[in-house]
């Protein structure tokens, strides 16, 4: 490479042997000039991803039952708690309304209990009165404990059987309202699983529904560049109709394809217009290839591009002087060039098309600020910016 640079440097040199002659002919070209600047790059590598969504699936039936209606349609949003389909519910509700009867007579025999244990009680205390006299009957006495004893158990059994009834009035209400299948969270039906009059089982599918709001990205990264990516990194990306975004890693996932040695990473972002967006959809990931560095850049209407490679013209003290380059990424409007620049130095951007070695140049990087509105000058300043080239001109008509 240096050997190249060597060899064109020489060319050059013969060059300027040759044209001083010519160059010395010509007058002073008008060309505009932009420095070499030292810019800061951060090469990337685009890595193709997809949009993924964190909540999809089926919405199952909880109870079993024979389907009455199904409310929705495939493509149909719907909200959180808002109604899917229904199972029929006559049977449920007939066994709701028995074990509601349960519960009353529970109560019903928990009074009959009760009363029987205040009974079994006076008998107790009257019979204790008489303990000192001798009407007192120790077998009586005896007797009317154990009753009260019995009482109180069943009394206890009573109360457990409302507890026992209740629990199964609130499975036979919980069953009740599983009978209305509801969207779990907001998102957008993507199949139907079954129809009205299907027999569905408890955990069969009924439709399946997708979460626009919880799309995010995944992209399969290359092991090699996991070094330079960590979580909570934030990279641009682009969707598939050249949207820019910006995006933050949430997780890298412990998972490597074998075939293709990469690793999927997660980033969320905060996506535009989510209705327009789908599972699966297209996106490019711009991932660091390594480190921030340094480099020299030109503009890159300053390279020309000639028979033995790339150059470009610098001004030297006024005059014209090619110099091949290398040039290396492009940044933006800007070009990286890996040999042939020093930083500081002035290349030409305009008129550099027309130039020859050693050329002299006049430099107009900046329009006038006499310069009137519609871009022509004063007629005070017209006669001092004409070229030799004009007042030549002007001698000549002058003089035939």
């Amino acid at each position: 490479m240096r050997q190249l640079f060597a060899t064109s440097h020489f060319l050059m040199a013969i060059c300027l042997m040759i044209l001083p002659t010519i160059a010395s002919a010509q007058q002073p070209s008008l060309v505009r000039v932009d420095e070499v600047r030292t810019e800061s790059m951060n090469q990337t590598v685009p890595v193709i991803g997809r949009l993924v969504a964190r909540q999809t699936g089926s919405v199952s039936a909880r109870i079993a039952g024979p389907v009455e209606e199904i409310l929705v349609e495939v493509g149909d949003s719907v909200t959180t708690g808002q109604i899917i389909a229904r199972i029929n519910s006559a049977t449920l509700r007939a066994d709701r309304d028995l074990t509601a009867s349960e519960v009353t007579a529970s109560n019903s025999r928990l009074k009959t209990f009760q009363a029987r244990l205040i009974l079994a009680g006076q008998d107790v205390k009257r019979l204790e009165k008489l303990r000192k006299s001798a009407a007192f009957n120790k077998s009586r006495y005896e007797d009317a404990v154990q009753s009260s004893v019995i009482a109180k158990a069943e009394v206890s059994q009573a109360r457990a059987d409302i507890n026992t009834a209740k629990a199964k009035l609130r499975k036979a209400e919980i069953n009740l309202a599983y009978t209305e299948i509801k969207a779990p969270y907001n998102g957008v039906v993507l199949a139907k699983e079954t129809e009205a009059g299907s027999y569905v089982q408890t955990g069969d599918a009924v439709v399946r529904l997708l979460s626009r709001e919880s799309l995010e990205i995944e992209v399969e990264v290359p092991a090699l560049r996991l070094k330079a990516i960590q979580a909570g990194m934030e990279f641009s990306l682009k969707l598939a109709d050249g949207t820019p975004l910006m995006a933050t890693i949430r997780a890298i996932l412990p998972r490597e394809n074998p075939l293709t040695r990469t690793r999927p990473v997660r980033l969320s972002a905060k996506l535009p217009n989510p209705e327009t967006l789908a599972d699966n959809q297209s996106i490019t990931l711009l991932v660091p290839a390594g480190p921030k560095r340094d480099v020299s850049t030109v503009h890159k209407d300053a390279v020309i591009q000639s028979p033995n490679g790339p150059m470009v013209f610098l001004n030297a003290e006024g005059h014209a002087q090619p110099r091949p380059i290398q040039l290396g990424q492009q940044i933006g409007d800007r070009i990286e060039v890996i040999y042939g620049l020093q930083p500081g130095g002035q290349v030409v951007t305009r008129g550099n098309e027309r130039l020859f070695p050693g050329m002299p140049l006049q430099i107009n990087g900046a329009i006038p600020e006499d310069t009137k509105p519609d871009g022509t000058k004063p007629e005070s300043k017209a006669a001092e910016d004409e070229t030799p080239e004009t007042q030549d001109d002007d001698k000549s008509e002058g003089a035939s």
